[in-house]
This record gives C-alpha cells, structure tokens and sequence, in this order.
C-alpha cells in the first residue's frame, strides 16, 4: 500500500521527507517538486504519487509509472555544496536505492525466517545471490542485469546564479511484470527479478532513510569519498570491459571503479588509465545490459 501514512509510520529519518507531499495522479513529480521549491518548500521535501504520466527519464526518454505498481517520487534538497559537485548527488541517490531495496528485502524476509535460524542469511547470501542490488555507473539500478530504476536530477539556479534547489527525480519498478515492447529485454522490476512483492511505502522510507545517511557522508566534503567503498562493491562494471561511446570514437576498456568526484576510472589495452566523466560519453557493458 501506498500513502502519506503508511510510508510516515515506517520513516525514520531527521529531514528526509519529514515534509511529505503525497498525489494519487499528477504529471511529473520533477515539475510539483520544482513547483514546491520556488514556493519556499523545506530541505527535504518529497512528492511521492502512485501513477505518473509524464515523467522524465534520461536523454529525454520518458518515464511512466502505472498505478499501484511502482514509485515515482522526487526530493527537493537545498544544498550547501558549489554547483560544479551537485552532479555527484545522482550517484548518491543510486547508491541509496540500491541499499533501500535491499534493506526491504531482507525486512520482508526477516518476516518468513525464524530467528533462530537467521544468522547473517540476510544480508551475506543476498550480497551473493541474482537478488542483489547492484549499480551500472553512473546510477542505474540493476537487479539480475534488468534496469529497475532511473534517476534524474535537476539543477534550479536563482538569478544571481546561486543554487535555489536541486530536485532529485526516482522512478522504482516494484512490482510490476508488464513491460512495454521497447524495454522489455532491458528492464524489469523487484517483483520480476526476485520473485519478492515489496511494499511499496516501505521502500520509500527505506530509501529515504539510506539516502539522508549517504548525504550527510558526502556533505562532509563535498564528494564521495566517503561513499567511494560502498559504492564500488555495487558497481556491477567493475574488473570488466566496457564500450566507452565517446564522440572521437568508441573504445573498449576495463573499468576499475570511480573517482571521489564520482568519474568512472578505466584504461586501455596499454594499461593507461583514463577518467570518464557521465554526461561527455556513454558506457555500454558488453554482457546483456549490464
């Protein structure tokens, strides 16, 4: 079930979606949090709703959540960070989903596994299992190599070219099975891929709390070098060859991980090493979608 109260009785945050604004229908959550932002809305605010018709996904694509499925929410923070490190915070956010899906998971087992038997099954089998949450740099969120999440973030600067807000844009494939004809080799859901139906407020606050966490490690110093470790051992492009898509021609390399400013790190058939950053060029993995 997904509402206002039932995602605000399991959040167990200071900020995060501590202001929590919750529609049954709207177009963009992106649009109604940007809206809320130039209304003076706190650091912190969410919009959350359970059907989107036109959300945006990456490279203008767009991105629909059907009704009682899926989540489309987008948070509103007010950063104190210089706006050349805000990018960073999309990689921030994947990692939080990531974690948040995960700590869902292993509740709802926890639920069906007596205790005495429990152990570390939770979290060390799952770590080793298809169930596993994992990051295709820069943010996708892949489960048993089908994307079940994109992000978007949106930079909104004031007039004297400070920053007003930066709104943080999250679309989750819960429980959906159906797949529109164009994606269905690429994406799939929580449900598709582990065969585990989520409450969907649950993952919303279990987002929610990863990500207030992460943010405040990255707040430190602007970047992810507190987060570098957590991230890598998600990052399914680790220790393997990519297709680099840059515009002075394509290349294969071996990805190492990323940088603290959050480039993906990868080098050649000579051994010399090269920093990618998202947006100047795209990476393909060369093993289905991962």
């Amino acid at each position: 079930m997904l509402s206002k109260e039932h995602i605000s009785e399991q959040l167990d945050t200071q900020w995060a979606a501590r202001n929590l604004i919750y529609i049954e229908e709207t177009g963009s959550t992106n649009d109604d949090a940007k809206k809320l932002g130039e209304e003076g809305a706190p650091h912190g605010t969410l919009v959350v709703t359970d059907l989107q018709k036109s959300g945006r996904g990456s490279r203008g694509r767009n991105w629909e959540t059907p009704s009682g499925t899926n989540i489309a929410m987008s948070l509103l923070i007010r950063p104190t960070a210089p706006a050349e490190r805000i990018s960073m915070l999309t990689l921030v956010m994947g990692l939080s989903v990531a974690e948040g899906i995960e700590d869902a998971i292993v509740a709802k087992r926890d639920r069906h596994i007596s205790k005495s038997t429990l152990m570390d099954f939770s979290r060390e089998m799952l770590t080793e299992s298809k169930m596993y949450p994992q990051i295709k740099w820069p943010n996708d969120v892949v489960i048993a190599s089908r994307k079940i999440c994109g992000i978007l973030t949106e930079l909104h600067m004031n007039p004297d070219n400070t920053i007003n807000n930066v709104v943080i844009g999250v679309g989750i494939n819960v429980n959906m099975t159906d797949f529109p004809e164009d994606i269905k080799d690429i994406a799939g859901s929580v449900l598709s891929t582990t065969g585990m139906k989520l409450d969907r407020s649950l993952v919303v606050a279990c987002v929610m709390k990863r990500f207030e966490e992460n943010y405040e490690s990255y707040n430190k110093n602007f970047d992810l070098s507190l987060l570098r470790d957590n991230y890598e051992r998600r990052l399914i492009n680790r220790r393997k060859i990519v297709k680099v898509l840059d515009p002075k021609g394509e290349y294969e390399a071996l990805a190492h991980g990323i940088t603290n400013m959050g480039a993906l790190l990868v080098s050649d058939e000579e051994g010399e090493e090269y920093e990618i950053n998202a947006g100047e060029v795209s990476v393909r993995g060369l093993y289905s979608y991962s």
